[in-house]
Formats: structure tokens, C-alpha cells, sequence
């Protein structure tokens, strides 16, 4: 099975549940394959500790038979006791140093792999990003990661011990005496039997309850992330509805599932209880015992052996759950670390000057076609907007010139040179974004504004900031510039456009893309970041996705889209009589556009 084959299983488009559990197993082990070699040497520590599990019932029967002797010999005795101690010392010491390496191995491979996801991220397509959203993202490299560590850290130990132990205590039994050791795992199949049972089908509902649970989620987000609407035209009951339906949907199916899982699951664990464990191993021994077949010392070593598989059984069950749980997680792990990345040109060329040129470019995403065939070009050193009502792909060709992808057919160059062929440190230090949701890191807001150069000092981000009429709000803060957003301040989508503004200036990139960067803005703080982006926009190739059609009118050229085609291009005063032209002006579209 491939990649794209995997990743279709994991996210339910296609596959049994059987194809969903082989890929996840394929994927742990293509995860844990460069740390095999040190797994093993745990595996080895844990199987030894496992084997050691005998003594305890090995010394009980020994100590047993001593003492049934007519002369008791008190040095063998204390030599049993004292291998006992030993035996149980170098079990404990042998099973914690394999816990260790385990948990030591998982630590670097969960480090690996964060910073593989984390490198593999910054060559990925911006249409990935879009594609998986930022919440998905965020629990691959959170929660995924983690998840993967029930798998190295503990999966690995537990699991073999849980399978040598047992299987070492049965084969002594055996040895004491196969009779009792055949009534030690009497009820075992019992057991086995009804939990299959009431496993059967347990990937499908398993399925099915991650399907209605993700549906309540994303309707309990719709709910928070639109309380404010609904609260105001007072919907708030029919906005609830929904997340309600979705609650008592998931709830009723959950019913329905566990109930009678509970049942079955309680008819079976009763099999290997303790009272039905004593009874039957108790019970027998006592009959064997009366017919002189056995010593009352092997009745009760075999008894607590038997009173020790079921819960191996059980820990067993409890790690392969764990390991399909991981499994999910480490397809989609595996599917991020094996991101296509866009090509990076062997022998890169430098831009010689600064206009654009779009060739017969198309895109298309989700079975979407973004972009069809689009020619422009926009000469250097002047400012081209592009307007539209929403989904007409203003912004995807906007992207498409920062080449945060590229086109499915067609190229775009700058400086008669392909995006292509451009490396990705000359692109970004030649085109600079402000786009309209301004993204601003954990940090101060000096780091902000100093991202694209980092050496640069205080003086010259101040005179960044005061370009990008920022700079007396900053001072305003009790740390100043020193300031962490998100923890010491919060700052209004105005105020962030104006950073990222003053963050593209400290760039000082020939190129500039701005993205609706006074959508989110109020009347006032719109009027102080166009005085902000016409100090940015001077002497610059300028291509800017309009909010306002009257923030654009003197453009040198305007590019009416529709429908991922160019519709006209043309001046403010040339396009005033255009139909699409005329259009957007009498119903406000370009007020309401969004990517």
C-alpha cells in the first residue's frame, strides 16, 4: 500500500477496517525503524526479566518439598530464600533498565520526529496547509507524537513481558505437574471465546464512534465560534439545536454499543475471576491430592499461577488496543514527514529586475479549479489589484506569485526568471506578503517586527514601526517594544496589520503581495494602514487584493476576476463602464470579500 493509499485508509475514504489496521502497523514500524537496534536490546532485558517471573513459584515449591522432608536441611533453605531475592532484585533491575532505554528512545525519536515534521513543513505547498486546516496540524504534532509513545516507550516491554511471564509460569507448571498445570488455563478458553465475542466488529463501531464524535465536535465549534451572532439576533436555541443532535446522536449510538459490550464483557471476565480461579484450581487439586497425585505445596503454586495469566491475557488485550490507537496516529505522522516538498532548483538564477510575468497559468485544488489559464503582467515598479467577488482566485494567484505553490500548468517568473528556478532564500528576500489575517508569533514585539532580520537593531525597527504608524502604540505598552503579544498584550487585527506591515518593511523586499491587509481593520485604524502601505508600496511591484474598490482606484492597473479566469483589465477610469466592473461597485462586493 502507498502513502496516498495510506493516508485515503486513515481518513475513511476507503478501506476496511482490517487495510486501516495494517497500514497502522506498517506505519509504527516504518516509524520506530531507525531506532530497531537499541528496541532489541530492550526486548532482550525485558524477555530475561520476563523468564526471572518463575522464581517466586520455582522457591515456593522447592521451599515446599524441604520442609516436607523428615530432616530438613536449613543451608538449602537459606540458599533458596537467598536465590529467591536475587532472582526477584535482578527481575526488577532488568525490566526498570529496559523501561528506561525505552522511554530514553522514545524521547529522541519523538524529538526526530518533530523536528523532520517541522523541516518537512517549511518546503510543503501552502495548499497542504489549507487543505488540512490548522487544528489538524496542530494534533499531528501534538497529540500524534505523543500517542506514538504507548508504542516505543511502554508497547515494546509490557507487551513482551506480558507474554514471556505467563508463558515461562505455564511451562513450570507443566514441569510440577501437567495435570494441575492443565487446570491452571481450564477456564482460559472460556474466556477467550466470549471476549472475541464481544470484540467482534469492534473496528467498524470504533469507526463509527470517531465519525459522531468528530461531528459533535465540529458542532460544538460552530457553536463557540458564532456565539457572538447568534446571541445578537437571538438564534442562540437553534444554534444549540444542532450541537444538541449531534450530542444525543452520538450518545444513543453509544448506548446502543456499549450495553451489551458491557454485558459480554462481565459474562467473560466472571470465567477468570478469583472466586471461579480458587474454586477450580482449589477444587481439582484437592481431588488430585486425595488421590496422592500431587503435594499440597504444587496445588498452590499452580493455583497462583493461574491466578496471574488472566490478567497477562488482559494486559495483552490492553496493548494491542493501544497499538491501533497509534497506529492512526503513526499513518499520519508518517504522511506529514513524507510531504511532497516543492522542487529547489540545482543551479538557482537571480531575478534581473522586478516585473511579473503570468503565463497561461491554471490550479486546481479538492476538485476545484481555482485558476484557469490566467495571463498578466505586471510591470515593475507599479501597482496592479486584483478584485472579484469571493472565490474568484484573487488569492490563490497572489500565492501562486509568492510561489507558496505552484501552478498545475503554466509558470509565473519574476525578472524573466520561473519562480522555479528562483532559490527559496533570493524569492523571499525579493517578495515580501502582508496578507489579510496578519500571523504574529508568541514573542516580543521587536522579534515580530525583526522575523525577516533578525541583526537588525532597536532604531531600526522603531523607524520600521513609525513607517508603519505603529511605533506610539508600541511605546504606549508598559515593556514597549520588549512586549510579548499574546501574553502580555493583545493586539486589535488593525494594530497586527500594521506590524506585519512594519515587518515587511524591515524586509525591505522589491516585491510585495498584500492580501485584503485592511479587511479585519476599523474605519481609523483602515486610514492609518493605507498611510502605512503607501510608505511601504513606494518604488516597489506592488499586487494587492482589494478590500475596497476605493482603496484602489488609482492602481496603474486593476484585474477584474471571476470564476478563476480574468474577466478585464484595466485603469479606474478605463473600467467604470464595464459591466463586471460596474457590478462590483453597485453591490459593495469588494466589502465583503474573502479568500
Amino acid at each position: 500500500m502507498d502513502d496516498s493509499a495510506m493516508d485515503q485508509v486513515v481518513d475513511g475514504e476507503y478501506g476496511s477496517a482490517k487495510e486501516k489496521s495494517v497500514a497502522g502497523q506498517n506505519a509504527i514500524r516504518q516509524l520506530s525503524q531507525p531506532v530497531k537496534g537499541k528496541l532489541f536490546v530492550a526486548q532482550v532485558l525485558a524477555f530475561l526479566s520476563g523468564v526471572l517471573a518463575i522464581a517466586p513459584y520455582v522457591a515456593l515449591v522447592e521451599l515446599g518439598r524441604e520442609l516436607m522432608q523428615d530432616q530438613m536441611d536449613p543451608a538449602r533453605v537459606n540458599w533458596i530464600v537467598m536465590l529467591l531475592v536475587s532472582a526477584y532484585m535482578t527481575r526488577l533491575t532488568l525490566y526498570f533498565v529496559a523501561l528506561g532505554v525505552t522511554h530514553f528512545i522514545d524521547l529522541s525519536l519523538r524529538n526526530q520526529m518533530r523536528r523532520q515534521i517541522a523541516a518537512r513543513m517549511s518546503t510543503a505547498p501552502l495548499s497542504w496547509f489549507t487543505r488540512e486546516g490548522e487544528g489538524k496540524i496542530r494534533k499531528t504534532i501534538q497529540d500524534d507524537t505523543s500517542t506514538v509513545h504507548t508504542v516505543i516507550a511502554h508497547g515494546p516491554i509490557e507487551k513482551l513481558n506480558a507474554i514471556v511471564s505467563p508463558l515461562a509460569l505455564l511451562i513450570y507448571a507443566f514441569v510440577v505437574d501437567w495435570r494441575l498445570a492443565l487446570l491452571s488455563i481450564a477456564t482460559i478458553p472460556l474466556y477467550v471465546g466470549m471476549y472475541g465475542m464481544s470484540m467482534r466488529g469492534m473496528n467498524e463501531k470504533t469507526a463509527q464512534m470517531d465519525t459522531k464524535l468528530a461531528q459533535v465536535s465540529a458542532t460544538m465549534a460552530e457553536f463557540v465560534a458564532g456565539i457572538s451572532v447568534v446571541k445578537a439576533f437571538g438564534k442562540v436555541g437553534q444554534a444549540h439545536k444542532a450541537y444538541l443532535d449531534a450530542a444525543n446522536e452520538f450518545s444513543k449510538f453509544y448506548r446502543a454499543w456499549c450495553m451489551p459490550l458491557v454485558s459480554m464483557s462481565v459474562a467473560s471476565f466472571s470465567w477468570v475471576s478469583i472466586p471461579v480461579l480458587l474454586i477450580v484450581n482449589l477444587g481439582g487439586g484437592a481431588l488430585m491430592m486425595n488421590a496422592g497425585w500431587v503435594s499440597i505445596y504444587e496445588v498452590i503454586t499452580t493455583t497462583l499461577i493461574a491466578l496471574v495469566l488472566p490478567g497477562a491475557l488482559m494486559t495483552v488485550a490492553t496493548i494491542a488496543w493501544s497499538y491501533q490507537l497509534a497506529g492512526s496516529a503513526a499513518v499520519r505522522l508518517v504522511n506529514v514527514m513524507e510531504l511532497p516538498a516543492l522542487s529547489q532548483p540545482d543551479a538557482p538564477q537571480t531575478p534581473h529586475g522586478h516585473d511579473i510575468e503570468i503565463r497561461g497559468v491554471s490550479y486546481a485544488y479538492d476538485d476545484t479549479q481555482a485558476l484557469d489559464e490566467v495571463s498578466l503582467s505586471v510591470p515593475a515598479g507599479t501597482v496592479t489589484a486584483l478584485v472579484g467577488p469571493s472565490g474568484a482566485g484573487k488569492s490563490t494567484l497572489a500565492s501562486l506569485m509568492a510561489r507558496f505553490d505552484d501552478p498545475d500548468a503554466g509558470m509565473i517568473t519574476i525578472g524573466g526568471v520561473d519562480l522555479k528556478s528562483i532559490s527559496q532564500d533570493v524569492l523571499y528576500s525579493t517578495v515580501a506578503f502582508v496578507l489579510q489575517d496578519a500571523q504574529l508569533i508568541r514573542d516580543t514585539i521587536h522579534n515580530n517586527i525583526a522575523l525577516g532580520a533578525p541583526d537588525a537593531t532597536l532604531d531600526q525597527v522603531r523607524q520600521a514601526a513609525r513607517a508603519a504608524q505603529i511605533d506610539e502604540f508600541i511605546m504606549s505598552l508598559p515593556d514597549g517594544y520588549d512586549t510579548v503579544l499574546g501574553e502580555d498584550t493583545h493586539v486589535s487585527g488593525g494594530q497586527a496589520a500594521r506590524i506585519a506591515i512594519a515587518r515587511a518593511l524591515m524586509v525591505d523586499a522589491p516585491v510585495l503581495v498584500l492580501d485584503e491587509a485592511t479587511a479585519m481593520a476599523d474605519p481609523e485604524s483602515e486610514s492609518k494602514i493605507q498611510q502605512a502601505l503607501s510608505t511601504l508600496a513606494k518604488g516597489r511591484t506592488v499586487i494587492v487584493i482589494a478590500h475596497r474598490l476605493a482603496s484602489i482606484r488609482g492602481a496603474d492597473q486593476i484585474v477584474v476576476m471571476e470564476r478563476g479566469r480574468i474577466a478585464v483589465v484595466g485603469t479606474h477610469d478605463d473600467l467604470v463602464g464595464n459591466a463586471h466592473y460596474q457590478a462590483l461597485l453597485a453591490q459593495g462586493a469588494c466589502e465583503e470579500m474573502t479568500r
